[in-house]
């Protein structure tokens, strides 16, 4: 599951942007299922930030924002992300070690159909 918070941060309150997104990736590169973190800047455009985030799976991604600490650093600081796209991803394909593998959808087949209490489990084939 990839994380993908968009940020716009204005040249006064940098230091502290970066500062607040280096304390919230050690924390959560800390909790099981963490993977890596990315703090990126805009080459393009100077207050344009993004920060990624990748975990092992939703579950993981879940128990992450869990803990006290996170809740305190890192739950303020993504509430701050611009909310005109979505943020959560899940990979379709992903390649390694000179191949590329379709990875199989963790969203029903009919999660987009469907009312809350009414989901099916994974779909059994990658979208």
């Amino acid at each position: 599951m990839l994380l993908v918070c968009r940020f716009t941060v204005l040249e006064p309150d940098v230091a502290d942007f970066t500062a607040r997104a280096e304390r919230a990736l050690e924390l959560l590169i800390a909790r099981p299922g963490c993977l890596r973190g990315l703090l990126s800047r805009s080459m393009d455009e100077a207050d344009r930030w993004v920060l990624t985030v990748e975990f092992e799976s939703v579950v993981a991604y879940r128990r992450a924002l869990s803990p006290f600490d996170v809740r305190e650093h890192v739950v303020p600081l993504l509430s701050e992300a611009q909310v005109d796209e979505p943020a959560a991803y899940e990979p379709v394909l992903v390649a390694s070690g000179g191949a590329v593998a379709r990875q199989v959808s963790l969203l029903a087949q009919d999660a987009g159909t469907v009312r809350l209490g009414e989901a099916s489990g994974p779909s059994a084939t990658p979208r």
